[in-house]
């Protein structure tokens, strides 16, 4: 059995979820929970535990601080067998409070985020990066310079633009230097725009559509996917990350697009079946 090996970069963070009946609107009130927890977030994190869940050999490349959200994130990916690379840094762990409703809708709202003027990439770092057969290089500050490192090492790189609306410049470089690119529909007000976008990135790009599937343009060839149906939605975090590692997975060993795709929506219901970022967590 053949064993892939990914390097991931990018950002981890430790949430405050708390689920309401409906998300609030713009203006003053009081809102109950119906319930709230503590657990491991961020889209570096959901692909680490998606990938290793799915038998990937995975190396995580983060920033997290020295205090307690930090080591708690080290310890659930280390618990689930992924390889961290973490700076450490004098600033809070990225915590996030997300806002659930029973139908998928979030809001997020950034508590800490670390700001890093010189992010270090130690020699651990890259030789984890020449070792694997695919980098993935998440958005984040921290993570940006690590772009020119995985050309240098001319290993394929993905990378997840999320709700990229095809003009923000922050995304760009991210897009420039990918090989494969993901996103998702949030930041097309006109879904049906979104097609025509995927044929401006000159390269595979999938689009997950949340409810409706996914769609990808690869080799000039547009393929969907439906949502696999899930009997009870347990926490949609996550579930983005689940498709592109379901997707990733089945790339590497040697599927084609539509089985790919396939692959990625079931991935991203088992998730959505399951309390975490990955199943079995």
């Amino acid at each position: 059995m053949i064993t892939h090996r990914v390097f991931v970069a990018g950002p981890v963070s430790w949430n405050r979820l708390v689920e309401v009946d409906r998300l609030p609107e713009p203006r003053p009130q009081t809102v109950f929970a119906t319930r709230h927890w503590t657990a491991v977030g961020g889209t570096s994190a959901g692909k680490a535990l998606n990938l290793a869940s799915l038998g990937v050999d995975v190396v995580l490349r983060t920033v997290v601080g020295d205090d307690e959200p930090g080591r708690a994130v080290l310890a659930v990916l280390e618990d689930a067998g992924v390889e961290v690379i973490a700076e450490v840094v004098d600033q809070p762990t990225e915590q996030h409070l997300n806002l659930m409703d029973p139908r998928g809708g979030r809001v997020s709202v950034y508590l800490e985020l670390p700001e890093l003027r010189e992010p270090r990439h130690d020699e651990r770092a890259l030789a984890a990066l020449a070792a694997a057969d695919v980098a993935v290089v998440d958005l984040a500050e921290h993570a940006r310079p690590l772009l020119a490192a995985v050309r240098r090492a001319g290993v394929p790189l993905w990378t997840d633009l999320h709700g990229y609306d095809g003009a923000q410049e922050f995304h760009r470089d991210f897009l420039a230097a990918a090989d494969h690119v993901f996103l998702n529909n949030d930041g097309f007000a006109d879904h049906d725009a979104l097609p025509a976008f995927l044929g401006t990135t000159g390269k595979p790009t999938v689009a997950t559509l949340g409810p409706d599937g996914a769609v990808a343009l690869v080799d000039g060839e547009v393929h969907r996917v439906p949502a696999v149906p899930v009997t009870e939605i347990v926490d949609t975090n996550g579930a983005g990350d689940a498709f592109f590692s379901g997707y990733l997975v089945a790339h590497l060993g040697g599927a084609d697009t539509p089985t790919a795709l396939a692959a990625g929506a079931e991935q991203a219901a088992r998730t959505l079946g399951s309390p975490g970022l990955a199943p079995g967590m």
